[in-house]
């Protein structure tokens, strides 16, 4: 029964904080935000790097925020979440084009649409699906764009699954195995949220520096 109370807080909710997302939502509110992050694009803007890791840090009890979230359902939500929103994102694509990023005004939407289609030319649609989920924005706009450029629908529902898998079990196990290991962990969230995101994207920087690396040399040999 949805109580005065509890309509009210609902409504309050900052959309833009992990943690009145939770409070309010909880387990399921982590889906539906992972599902319309990457496969809307009106949620490019959803935290979900700080959604998950908050989310898994709430699974040990260590954070008193008046929030307790079971562990085994919220890895089942964030998977169906990020697994099936990437999936629609795509399809969506695949029938209406550049369509529905033509429609958009947001310069950060569209900056993000040309980082996604630089991942999938220069590193290739297996790498560049899977790299994308780390990367805010881009997560969210390239799932549309490998539908639109015709990436093949088995090429990127294979990647796509194991690239959601690390990305949102991997981001909610980190905060579970912080919460279970460092007390009073929620005293310093904020930074350690931010140094959550700044190692998501290690992966895509690993791979630019290597990709320099080997242009660099096959100049030299030319």
């Amino acid at each position: 029964m949805i109580t005065p109370s509890l309509l009210s807080s609902q409504l309050a909710v900052n959309v833009l904080d992990a943690q009145s997302l939770l409070a309010a939502f909880g387990v399921l509110g982590v889906g539906v935000v992972l599902f319309a992050e990457t496969g809307l694009l009106v949620g490019f803007f959803l935290p979900g790097d700080s959604l998950l890791f908050t989310a898994g840090l709430l699974c040990t009890g260590s954070a008193d925020r008046g929030v307790r979230l079971s562990l085994a359902p919220l890895l089942l939500a964030a998977a169906v979440g990020a697994l099936a929103g990437s999936q629609c994102g795509y399809l969506l694509g695949r029938k209406a084009g550049g369509a529905l990023l033509a429609r958009s005004r947001s310069p950060r939407l569209h900056e993000g649409a040309r980082r996604a289609e630089e991942l999938l030319e220069r590193y290739g649609f297996a790498k560049a699906i899977v790299l994308a989920r780390f990367v805010p924005v881009v997560r969210t706009v390239l799932n549309p764009m490998a539908g639109a450029l015709g990436v093949p629908v088995r090429t990127f529902t294979l990647w796509q699954v194991a690239g959601g898998l690390v990305w949102s079990m991997g981001l909610t196990l980190a905060g579970y195995a912080l919460g279970s290991s460092v007390p009073d962990v929620d005293k310093y969230l904020l930074p350690v949220i931010a140094l959550i995101v700044v190692v998501s994207l290690i992966p895509l920087a690993a791979e630019v520096l290597r990709s320099r690396r080997a242009a660099k040399a096959k100049e030299a040999r030319g």
